[in-house]
């Protein structure tokens, strides 16, 4: 690529790098890279040089002590910022540390920019033992299957090739992480002349997918021809602009929204909102809209969690319309795809550009008699809406003499004191509280969804959110799981070290509760005792102290709090340190498992 390009106005710019490494580093910056996270290596010690010491950088470091943090923070930091960062991977070793942060990336479709360094290739030129043990062969196939494009540029020249190509892939919907490694002979020797940095604009920007205008004309006539549709979806929010459409969508049709927590896609405080009553709601429904469903067999069924029997919800007869983009980015090897399931008509399409041409065609096709059925379902629906969630804030408020403390009840008490300020909820885990009883307006006050489920990504993704908001003003709220935080204790460093704000508030079961679940349903189903269900699945012997833990490292810390009327001023205090000291506090509460 270099040498067809030369410098010129608007097209390309001569390097000034007198390094390798300052030279990917100059790439990093032509793509709008401003933060790097990483754990030290060797590997990459040319790039690490050319961060903190190359006259061009600007990149900020963000160090950690493990690469699952690292890869975490970047991931959190994409969905709060809108905008990638790096994570940077020592060779082999970091890049197996970090491979289950990657994998949530993947499944939660997000854009993490995962660099690396091995070698050197030439076995020549290898340190004995460790460059031995360090260096693979292929080395990004250890990725491959859950990142959209990995390379390892086997000269300076083709660097700009495989770093653009990574941008380019990574960004286009639906986005996922990606990985480039860098020999450390291309990072540390001198820089060649006549290196160009391209512009981006015009190598890595492609435009969305459109949808086929005919189905779209057919799926508007199938929302007004139905007397009872709905609308699901999960990944919508991913784009914050789609989300103002999908309101004006529902509203036109006068149809229920059965959002996912994988997004923020349709507000809480909307009376059309019928998340959390969708089984009554899709059993109803004669027309369904998927809108960026991945997983349509979850929300279709009921599971028996023990049998594995799946139940269907969906009314017999009923049509079913999908719109989306799964269908673009497959691996054969995680089956993070989901079943297939059967749909009338099946549409690939970014749904930020199919929703608003549906609000449109809709606009066309509607008559007076279709806007008074939409009035009148929208009438009942936001009554029932109405009614679900007054049933929450009654149950949550039920409970408060509860010890250990009602997770409902803890959830209320948060929301109490940061309703008037201008919040971020950076992780709730399987927490369903936070849905129910705040209000949620629009996606940028959600970023917590993790991806593939591997326990750990909690604190280092709200490190990533709170990097991405610091000096805003916004308070960060993570209602931390005990189980997540104790696989990547070591973010809290990360967090005090950055002086992050973050108000963290802990729903301790002291338990892996879902694992421990899953040993009652067993002992309940084969009739053996239930009692032994804690054996292997609790955290009570001992218990940890993670107030304590929290002080360990530098932040302020209280806790365990049994008492439910402890809860609040507790909460309270927390508050004050973080938004008058700008630092991170932790309040460890002692919750029930549900």
């Amino acid at each position: 690529m270099t040498e067809a390009l030369e410098v010129e106005e608007g097209v390309a710019r001569a390097s000034r790098a007198e390094y390798g490494s300052d030279y990917i580093v100059e790439l990093m910056s032509e793509l709008g890279i401003e933060q790097a996270a990483f754990n030290p290596g060797a590997s990459f010690r040319g790039i690490h040089d050319s961060i903190v010491n190359f006259e061009g950088s600007k990149i900020g470091v963000v160090e950690c002590c493990h690469e699952e943090v690292a890869v975490a923070v970047a991931h959190g930091y994409a969905k709060a910022a809108g905008k990638p960062m790096a994570a940077i991977l020592h060779d082999v070793v970091g890049l197996q540390h970090a491979t289950m942060a990657i994998f949530n990336a993947w499944v939660d479709r997000v854009p993490v920019y995962v660099l690396g360094g091995t070698g050197p290739m030439d076995a020549s030129r290898r340190r004995p033992w460790i460059e031995w043990i360090h260096t693979a062969n292929i080395q990004g196939s250890l990725v491959r299957d859950y990142t959209k494009f990995d390379d390892q540029p086997a000269g300076i020249r083709a660097v700009p090739e495989s770093m653009l190509r990574a941008w380019r892939t990574m960004m286009a919907e639906p986005k996922g992480p990606v990985y480039v490694n860098f020999d450390v002979d291309i990072q540390e020797e001198r820089a060649p002349e006549g290196l160009v940095i391209p512009d981006s604009d015009m190598l890595a920007r492609t435009t969305r997918v459109a949808p086929d205008p005919q189905a779209i004309r057919q799926i508007a006539r199938w929302l007004l021809e139905a007397e009872n549709p709905v609308i699901i979806t999960q990944w919508l929010g991913r784009d914050p602009q789609t989300v103002p459409a999908l309101v004006e969508l529902a509203e036109l049709v006068g149809c229920p929204v059965v959002a996912g927590e994988q997004r923020l896609s349709f507000p809480t405080t909307h009376g059309l909102n019928m998340s959390g009553g969708e089984r009554q709601v899709l059993g109803e429904a004669d027309f369904i809209l998927a809108l960026d469903v991945w997983d349509l067999q979850r929300t279709m069924y009921q599971l028996n969690p023990a049998t594995r029997e799946l139940d269907s919800i969906q009314r017999p007869g009923s049509k079913l319309a999908v719109i989306g983009l799964s269908d673009l980015i497959l691996r054969s090897w995680a089956h993070d795809f989901q079943a297939l399931y059967p749909a009338d008509i099946n549409v690939v399409a970014d749904t930020a550009l199919a929703v608003p041409m549906l609000v449109e065609e809709l606009s066309r096709q509607m008559s007076p008699g279709h806007q008074e059925a939409a009035r009148k379902r929208s009438e009942a629906i936001t009554e029932r809406r109405r009614r679900m969630r007054e049933e929450w804030r009654r149950q949550a408020a039920s409970e408060s003499g509860n010890s250990p403390v009602s997770v409902g009840y803890l959830t209320q008490q948060v929301w109490e004191r940061i309703k008037g300020t201008d919040w971020v909820l950076a992780y709730h885990s399987h927490n369903p509280w936070p849905m129910r009883l705040w209000d949620f307006t629009h996606p940028g006050q959600y970023a917590s969804y993790g991806g593939g489920g591997g326990v750990g990504y909690g604190i280092g993704g709200t490190a990533g959110v709170a990097l991405a908001h610091r000096g805003s003003g916004k308070l960060i709220v993570d209602l931390q799981a005990d189980g997540d935080l104790l696989y990547c204790t070591s973010a809290l460093w990360t967090i005090a070290q950055q002086k992050l704000p973050v108000l963290m508030v802990m729903h301790n079961n002291r338990s892996y509760y879902n694992s421990e679940e899953h040993a009652q349903r067993m002992a309940q189903w084969r009739g053996r005792p239930m009692e032994r269900s804690g054996i292997g699945t609790q955290l009570a012997d001992p218990a940890v102290d993670f107030g304590a833990v929290a002080r360990g490292f530098g932040l302020w810390g209280e806790g365990p709090i049994t008492d439910p009327q402890q809860v609040g001023p507790a909460i309270d205090r927390a508050l004050k340190v973080v938004t008058e000291q700008g630092t991170a506090a932790l309040v460890d509460v002692v919750t029930a498992p549900r």
